[in-house]
This record gives structure tokens, C-alpha cells and sequence, in this order.
């Protein structure tokens, strides 16, 4: 940690790991969503805009650390990745709209519908949805059929009602609602959590693990999607706008039960740390090939943004 509190990843193999992530994800992103020249360009613009150049890339690079202990082609692990990614932008392009979070900055800069316009954003976010699962279904990131399907039902899984979406919607009641921290703790396994297990999930499915063997992968993604929430909860109660990159102090306003509404800032801080220790020991069957995975998630609980 430096003196300012920002998390040193320079010290750990996260450094390297999150620049090579991110310059693949663009790199992919540019490939795959070439401007069409006609009167699509708008759309794709908005789309690469949104998906291109900023976000943390955490999800792809977990599902491309998993793979990698596996001994996945890196080729069809970033496909994989850059799918998962795909989601999530398109996630934040709704979540950013006026109908729902009404916000303005996002990655420190213009969101979508305020750098564009609100119908060049649903359409930004529905056309990034689908090339998401476009992506996994391609021959090119796995040649097995099986596995393709595997990913796509995982990824859809995770994405909708029973996912983030449904997360988001009880995200949504909770501006009206009080909910308790057994309910908080469900909301945020669905709106952050299942995002980040399919990204685990989706590197050892390219890696055909067999299920039953993806137990302590799946305890690691869960522990440290809860710690996630903690953290972005105590963000936004303490965090700076300038270094989030997005607005703070929103939940309050909201007038939302959060884990630090809860537990106090000490307690949810407390609580973050304990879930990252027990995430890392959830990988104790593994050597240094998850070093990447630990210091992953020891920067989920360090962030500052």
C-alpha cells in the first residue's frame, strides 16, 4: 500500500497481468467491432466507446487467470474474457441511464447516453449483450460444441433474473424498501457477485473441469464478490469522486441499505478482510500458478476506486 492509500500493484503479479489484460480486451473490442461505414456507425462508435479504454478488467482477468492454471489457449481464454466484459459494459450502460441510476460519469468520464444519446445507449448496451454470446458461440473460442454451450448457458445464467439483472431490480425496491443484511448480502450476490463466479466458472469450463471439481473456485469467486460489494459500499460512503472515476454518496441519498448502513464502516471494512483471507485459502491446493487469483484478490479489498 502506498503512503496515499492507493493499493501498490506494482509490488504483486497484478501489475503485468492487468496490463496485458487490458491491452487485450481493447485489442479484441477493436477487432471485432470494426466501424461499419454506414449508417450504423453511430452505434458501433457508441459501443466502443463505452467498452474500450477504461474499467478495471477484473472479470476477463480472472477468467483468464483460471484458464491459464489449466493450461487454456490464451487466444480463447481473452475471447472468453473480452464475451464476459461485453456484459458488463453493457450493464453499467443501463444501470447509467435516467430511467435507473441517472448518472453522469462513468470511468471518469461522459457516460453513454450524456456522450451520445439515451436511445443510442439502450441500443449500445442491447447490441453489446448480444455479441457478448455472438463471441462464446463462435468456433473460434472453443472448438468443442459442448463446451461453447457451457459458456453461453453460464454467462446467460449469470446475467439475467437470476443474476445480476434480477440484482439490479431488487437494487432497484431497495430505494423503497428496508432491506435486512441477509437480503443486502442475496442483492449483491446477484448484482455483483454472479458476474464475477461465471468469470471463474467460464476459465475452468474451457478448461473442461468437471464441475464437482470447481468447488473451491466457486468458494473463492464468492467470497470475493461479496468483499467487492463491501468495498464499492464503503466507496461510495467515504470514497473521493475524483479518484472513483464516478459519483459517490449516492446509496445515502438513495436512502438504500448497504453493508455499511448495516455494519458501520469498522464492521463491513473488517468483514471485507476476512472474506479475502478466507478467499485465498480457498485456493491452498494450488501453487504459485494462482498467484495471480490471491493478488486479485487482495486488491479488491485495498482499492481506493
Amino acid at each position: 500500500m502506498s503512503a496515499a492509500g492507493i493499493p501498490d500493484v506494482t509490488a504483486s503479479p497484478l501489475a503485468g497481468a492487468l496490463a496485458q489484460i487490458a491491452q487485450e480486451i481493447d485489442a479484441t473490442f477493436d477487432m471485432l467491432l470494426p466501424l461499419p461505414g454506414d449508417a450504423r456507425q453511430c452505434l458501433v462508435e457508441a459501443m466502443r466507446y463505452a467498452a474500450m479504454g477504461g474499467g478495471k478488467r477484473l472479470r476477463p482477468l480472472l477468467l483468464t487467470s483460471v484458464a491459464e492454471m489449466y493450461g487454456v489457449s490464451r487466444d480463447s481464454a481473452v475471447r472468453a474474457g473480452t464475451a464476459i466484459e461485453a456484459i458488463h459494459v453493457y450493464s453499467l450502460i443501463h444501470d447509467d441511464l435516467p430511467c435507473m441510476d441517472n448518472d453522469a460519469l462513468r470511468h471518469g468520464k461522459p457516460t453513454l447516453h450524456i456522450a451520445f444519446d439515451e436511445a443510442t445507449a439502450v441500443l449500445a448496451g442491447d447490441s453489446l449483450h448480444a455479441f457478448a454470446f455472438e463471441v462464446l458461440a463462435d468456433p473460434a473460442t472453443s472448438a468443442d460444441p459442448f463446451t461453447r454451450i457451457e459458456l453461453v448457458q453460464t454467462l446467460g445464467q449469470a446475467s439475467g433474473w437470476q443474476g445480476m439483472a434480477g440484482g439490479q431490480m431488487m437494487d432497484l425496491v431497495a430505494e423503497n424498501s428496508e432491506f435486512d443484511l441477509q437480503t443486502v448480502t442475496r442483492l449483491q450476490q446477484l448484482k455483483t457477485g454472479a458476474l464475477l463466479g461465471a468469470a471463474v466458472d467460464m476459465g475452468a469450463i474451457l478448461a473442461k473441469v468437471p464441475y464437482e471439481a470447481r468447488t473451491h473456485l466457486r468458494g473463492y469467486a464468492r467470497d470475493i464478490g461479496l468483499a467487492f460489494q463491501i468495498v464499492d459500499d464503503l466507496i461510495d460512503y467515504e470514497g473521493d469522486a475524483a479518484l472513483a472515476g464516478k459519483a459517490v454518496g449516492k446509496d445515502a441519498a438513495a436512502g438504500k441499505e448497504t453493508f455499511v448502513s448495516l455494519l458501520g464502516p469498522e464492521r463491513a471494512r473488517d468483514q471485507a478482510r476476512m472474506l479475502i483471507e478466507q478467499a485465498i485459502q480457498h485456493l491452498a491446493q494450488h501453487g504459485p500458478e494462482a498467484d495471480v487469483l490471491r493478488a486479485v484478490a487482495r486488491y479488491i479489498v485495498e482499492r481506493n476506486h
